[in-house]
């Protein structure tokens, strides 16, 4: 792994803020538990439940990537009808400490789906 800035933050929070998240007008997710990554120099992050995502739409990717400050993230491509949208949900199975609150839950790349958060 990379070596970590100490200047660099992440804080991970729960929010009671909704969630959805669309592609072609499909819901592929749809929570009220999100988790909100927030990253210096990164968009925010929705972490959602599994059980808030259509995973039946997912399918596991081989690409894995490391970062200093949550750990290995896996990825899925969503089928959405004819369309793939290749690596556009990742997790952290098992991210470090620091991260720990999303352990497990998945996020979407916000810049390549329809993503809408309803302030809770």
């Amino acid at each position: 792994m990379r070596i970590r800035n100490p200047m660099h933050k992440v804080e991970c929070r729960r929010t009671d803020d909704h969630v959805v998240v669309e592609a072609n007008g499909v819901v592929l997710a749809d929570s009220r538990s999100p988790v909100v990554l927030e990253e210096s120099g990164l968009p925010d992050r929705y972490y959602l439940p599994v059980e808030d995502v259509r995973v039946e739409l997912l399918e596991r990717s081989a690409r894995t990537t490391e970062c200093p400050y949550k750990g290995t993230a896996s990825y899925w491509s969503a089928r959405v009808g004819d369309e793939l949208l290749t690596d556009v949900v990742w997790a952290y199975d098992d991210p470090i400490p620091s991260a720990e609150p999303i352990r497990g839950r998945l996020c979407f790349y916000a810049e390549r789906v329809d993503l809408r958060v309803v302030p809770g």
